[in-house]
């Protein structure tokens, strides 16, 4: 598996397969300036590797990434110590990082990140590009758009939906609806304000 973007997620995703017995057999950055992490050499281009994750953890900057790779083929990482149910699905290019779990019929879309400790219940949808921070809770059937970043700690209860290119600050507490393209934080969360999004 190569990994593109040598920086701390990528140490974490390099642990997550690790654990599994996976072999990361390469780094790629874009910076001229990284030229090693975690005691490996950074290459500066990804022409001809495959398997690829993006470890990147910004959504909009991994989506970019992704586009600019085109046709290669991507992997997934889950840490060994993520409960899974077997009915739980992973898109291509996503990494469910230690403690996560994710219960029955959860669904992660593409390049998404489930990161440490965080607890997906049943039936929730996390649409592509989407980072849920760690230790975050979203209860059942919650859905989560594509390109939203669930911040650190965030409780979001039970059949909730987030839409499409959101930020859910840390700490919040998400008992409704919140729509496309917003800022919203706090406890309980509260729209702040609407943001363009840029691909």
């Amino acid at each position: 598996m190569y990994l593109y973007g040598a920086s701390g997620h990528a140490k974490v995703i390099k642990d997550a397969l690790e654990s599994q017995g996976l072999q990361v057999l390469g780094l790629v950055d874009d910076n001229p300036l990284v030229e090693s992490l975690d005691g490996m050499p950074v290459l500066h281009s990804a022409e001809g590797l495959s398997p690829v994750i993006v470890s990147v953890g910004d959504c909009a900057t991994r989506r970019k990434i992704v586009e600019s790779l085109g046709a290669v083929s991507f992997g997934t990482a889950i840490h060994r110590s993520a409960i899974l149910s077997p009915s739980a699905m992973v898109g291509e290019g996503s990494v469910i990082m230690a403690g996560a779990i994710l219960q029955p019929y959860v669904r992660v879309g593409r390049h998404s990140i489930v990161n440490t400790g965080a607890s997906v219940d049943h039936d929730c949808v996390i649409g592509d590009f989407v980072h849920i921070a760690p230790h975050c809770t979203l209860c059942g059937n919650v859905s989560v758009g594509e390109g939203t970043w669930v911040g650190a700690g965030t409780t979001v209860i039970q059949g909730v939906k987030i839409g499409r290119n959101c930020f859910i600050g840390a700490g919040s507490l998400v008992l409704k609806d919140i729509p496309d393209g917003c800022v919203a934080y706090g406890s309980p969360c509260r729209i702040k304000k609407e943001h363009s999004y840029e691909k």
